[in-house]
């Protein structure tokens, strides 16, 4: 099966391997599905994962997405893994204790804390401070600790803050999502024993394709980060992961020189790794 992807003004033809009895799961290790882009289709996204065989870590952003979260996806721990979190850009307008005692209310069907982070743009651009970001960030990474939780992290412009951070804490897993460090900073994320992932981007950036060169087998993930739409390829369209992602496994399998199975095959057994991890 092909599928097609715009670089720019050229469109490329991806072969992807037709799955309907493939054995693999593929993972979306980064989505939004309780943005509001997705409200109308749901019901589709849901039979699109089950046909497909793809299992999504849909991650919240602050205590409204976590209710919706919490409503929308409860039966169909099959196909959604829920990360529940306050994400940066909303560290000031949240209740931090409130949203905690949510969360302890419904551990029981929450799969990890995210997205959590730190992100250097805010304080200037949005209002947001720094010093806020980092109490809520600690917060998030405390109660992921307490309660056995992998964590999801968003670490734009923060990156050495991040990693200066997470050794105070022993973390079941932690994954640097949509990675976009220097090599320097990927190799000491490895040898802090972090998963990174790596998004649609994959497919027509080199910076992404040298990181993911620069990245340990056993530690990167594939996300799509939908609804985030990539004017470079897919046509600006949200992001899907059954739409999008094999493209982005097919990247990696190039990159790395190896089969879309065993590209599959590494990011499904990574995903598992990350998400039942032993603590850090």
């Amino acid at each position: 099966m092909k599928t097609q992807v715009r670089d720019g003004g050229r469109l490329l033809k991806v072969l992807i391997p037709f799955r309907r009895h493939a054995a693999v799961l593929l993972y979306d290790a980064h989505v939004h599905l309780t943005d509001s882009e997705y409200s109308g289709y749901l019901d589709h996204v849901f039979s699109s994962l089950y046909a497909m065989r793809i299992v999504a870590c849909s991650v919240a952003v602050d205590l409204e997405t976590t209710k919706k979260s919490l409503r929308l996806f409860k039966d169909r721990k099959d196909v959604i893994k829920q990360f529940v979190g306050i994400h940066p850009e909303f560290a000031a307008r949240e209740d931090l204790d409130k949203f905690v005692q949510v969360a302890r209310d419904n551990m029981a069907s929450i799969d990890g804390i995210g997205e959590i982070g730190l992100d250097g743009t805010y304080e200037a651009e949005r209002g947001v401070p720094y010093e806020r970001q980092k109490q809520v960030f600690h917060a998030m990474l405390a109660l992921a600790e307490s309660e056995g939780k992998p964590v999801s992290i968003h670490s734009r412009r923060a990156l050495d803050d991040i990693l200066a951070i997470l050794p105070s804490f022993r973390l079941r897993g932690a994954l640097l999502h949509w990675f976009a460090g220097s090599k320097k900073q990927l190799a000491r994320s490895m040898d802090m024993g972090l998963y990174v992932s790596y998004g649609p981007a994959l497919v027509y950036s080199d910076d992404k394709k040298v990181l993911l060169k620069h990245t340990r087998r056993d530690r990167f993930l594939v996300e799509t980060d939908g609804p985030v739409r990539y004017s470079r390829c897919f046509e600006g369209k949200p992001a899907l992961p059954t739409s999008f992602l094999p493209s982005v496994v097919a990247s990696a399998a190039a990159v790395l020189g190896v089969s879309y199975g065993e590209a599959a095959e590494t990011t499904a057994r990574n995903t598992e790794a990350f998400l039942g991890s032993q603590q850090l």
